[in-house]
């Protein structure tokens, strides 16, 4: 089945607010004319979504954020919740991304808990699920993203799983310059189809799942080309207008 691909920018803790609506406006110029064949989105800080978003207004480029917490409000300093994101005129929310599970302390549970809140807002979830370096090495990439993308989806109906969007990040191509084959990502993207099939049959043709981990320009073409491979989620690519035009390209292949 022919899904149409998603290129998605997630500038990290990149960009201040003036910085943010310059780039805004730049992708929107850049990526605009490719929106018929390719859905993009970017991914700005917190502190800049207002400014980002009002780049944006009347233009087909989405708006997301890097994160939520699952609670509606309440007495929990620093974070930020699912309504607060669409007040600030989201689209997109990122759920378990490896640096969250890394540096911040993100379980399967609370990835899990995340994605229902911003389901129940009316966010479209982008579940990150990808394994390190040694589970790679000993062969445990598939049960480990299985395990993460199973546990995610956890209680979710079929209608609520069609809603969200897989990104497959291998925890060691992330910033390392390191990328990986065409190969390695359709297999990995195979075997979470295969798993969304079982948690969502009639879904699983339709889910996106998107590869991220140092895709450019030079290489995206060549991973988008995999029959399982529906779009990327781009980190320091995204923050260079020139570059991410050039993997909004690779997708049009």
């Amino acid at each position: 089945m022919a899904r149409k691909k998603f290129i998605c920018g997630n500038w990290k803790m990149y960009r201040t607010a003036a910085e943010a609506g310059a780039l805004a406006r730049e992708v929107r110029a850049a990526a605009e004319p490719f929106a018929d064949k390719v859905d993009v989105a970017i991914v700005p800080p917190f502190t800049a979504l207002w400014a980002a978003g009002a780049e944006l207004k009347g233009s087909r480029i989405g708006l997301g954020a890097q994160d939520v917490f699952w609670e509606t409000q309440g007495a929990f300093t620093g974070e930020v919740s699912a309504p607060m994101l669409v007040d600030a005129g989201c689209r997109y929310v990122l759920a378990g991304h490896s640096e969250r599970r890394q540096f911040f302390g993100d379980t399967d549970e609370a990835v899990r808990k995340k994605t229902r809140a911003a389901l129940a807002a009316g966010l479209h979830p982008i579940v990150c699920v990808g394994e390190t370096l040694p589970e790679r090495e000993s062969g445990r990439t598939l049960d480990v993203v299985g395990l993460q993308i199973s546990a995610a989806l956890s209680g979710l109906s079929a209608g609520e799983i069609e809603r969200i969007t897989v990104a497959y990040e291998p925890v060691w191509a992330i910033g390392t310059g390191k990328t990986a084959t065409s190969a390695q990502a359709q297999e990995v993207h195979a075997a979470l189809r295969a798993i969304l099939r079982q948690l969502a049959p009639a879904a699983a043709d339709t889910i996106r799942i998107l590869y991220g981990g140092s895709v450019k320009p030079d290489n995206a073409a060549e991973l988008l080309s995999q029959p399982d491979v529906d779009g990327a989620l781009v980190g320091g690519a995204s923050l260079k207008a020139l570059d991410f035009t050039g993997i909004i390209q690779g997708a049009t292949r």
